[in-house]
């Protein structure tokens, strides 16, 4: 009788835990051009290039987005259901983000494990460019999850997150918009984190292919 591989989720971060950063700088800096994010924008090298190029143009530097991140908050619900999901299986949190944007985030939301890009800086303090820590490094982690012998559920809402929840034994999408959606049908759709857990929990409790 063979046992049942352990549970492992893994979370996209932006969206399903924290507001979007890149807002957030828009709404501070006044700047709509900086509300597109992965959400609109599937290429995320030609979106970080274009958010550097504004950035340089308006003179912010990585300080003044830090200083936009140190008053946001984690999304309502947040804090309690990750910490649900921690206490259940083992938990991983993995960001095209940057650790110089997330690590204030960390103690708000119990030092999870998480997993982001770097940014690179010139001596302006200015965004110079930025460093993967592989490319399509969501999928492959997906992939390696379960080629360490996890049963791995993935959650994300945007473009950047559909080929790590293809790559899961099951995909889930959290707040999606709707262009997500319609492209991706195939992966559940949950509005709430009580329809997250209700799904997550139903992952569970599926037996396991023979």
């Amino acid at each position: 009788m063979s046992l049942s591989r352990p549970p492992l989720a893994a979370f996209d971060l932006e969206g399903v835990f924290l507001p979007e950063i890149w807002i957030a700088v828009a709404e501070r800096t006044q700047l709509p051009e900086l509300r597109r994010t992965t959400r609109d924008e599937p290429d995320y090298d030609k979106l970080m290039h274009y958010r550097m190029r504004i950035l340089e143009r308006e003179g912010l530097t990585l300080a003044d987005i830090q200083a936009v991140i140190d008053t946001m908050a984690p999304l309502p619900g947040a804090v309690e259901f990750l910490a649900w999901v921690r206490s259940t299986m083992q938990t991983v949190i993995i960001t095209d983000s940057f650790y110089e944007f997330v690590v204030p985030f960390l103690p708000k939301i119990g030092y999870p494990t998480v997993f982001a890009h770097t940014l690179q800086t010139d001596d302006r303090g200015m965004l110079a460019g930025y460093r993967l820590r592989v490319p399509d490094g969501k999928r492959l982690a997906a992939e390696s999850f379960r080629a360490l012998g996890f049963r791995t559920v993935a959650v994300g809402d945007s473009y950047n997150d559909t080929r790590m929840l293809g790559a899961a034994d099951q995909g889930i999408l959290f707040r999606p918009p709707d262009n997500v959606i319609r492209e991706f049908p195939h992966f559940p759709v949950t509005r709430d984190y009580a329809e997250l857990r209700a799904a997550i929990e139903l992952f569970l409790n599926m037996p396991e292919p023979a």
